[in-house]
């Protein structure tokens, strides 16, 4: 029972996180700089004891479901599953003291600003490299592909920062 009410509530986070950025988020460019990968808020926050396969699963399934509509030929599902695969080893490394409570999601608040800081930005910068190199497909423009990769990791950071500051629930110590 417990495993169906988590897989419908990933479902729907899915649905939420893929609508959202389809319909709105992916229409904001800074500068033709900098876009906003809004989708990978889903796999940053899922929960911490998520198992790896399932965690690769749902990285590619969100992958191409973005690549189906903006036609990239697997970019985004392919930096998605990098993200993926990478999650773990990044979590292992910020790992606190005193561990992580496996039911747990990745939230600001119960983590702290700085954790939450390195963790997002690791992730976010490592995609975001993976995806406007693999786009670009040589070092030709490594400039602007350099720009790119730093205006659109600051601009997905602040606008998964602001999610989780908005709708992710605020903890008082644990039980």
């Amino acid at each position: 029972m417990r495993a169906v009410v988590f897989l419908l509530v990933q479902l729907v986070r899915f649905a939420l996180y893929a609508a959202v950025h389809v319909l709105l988020i992916s229409r904001l460019v800074l500068f033709e700089l900098g876009w906003c990968f809004f989708y990978l808020g889903f796999l940053l926050f899922l929960p911490i004891g998520t198992p790896i396969v399932l965690l690769l699963l749902l990285s590619f399934a969100m992958g191409l479901t973005m690549d189906i509509f903006y036609d990239t030929g697997g970019l985004h599902a392919m930096a998605a599953v990098l993200l993926g695969y990478l999650r773990p080893w990044v979590l292992r490394l910020l790992t606190p003291r005193d561990g992580y409570d496996a039911a747990d999601s990745v939230n600001v608040h119960l983590m702290g600003w700085q954790w939450f800081s390195v963790y997002l930005t690791l992730l976010v910068f490592i995609h975001h490299t993976a995806f406007f190199i693999l786009e670009l497909g040589s070092f030709r423009h490594l400039g602007q592909t350099l720009g790119k990769i730093f205006a659109s990791s600051l601009f997905t950071g602040l606008a998964l920062l602001i999610v989780q500051l908005l709708f992710f629930p605020v903890r008082r110590g644990r039980k």
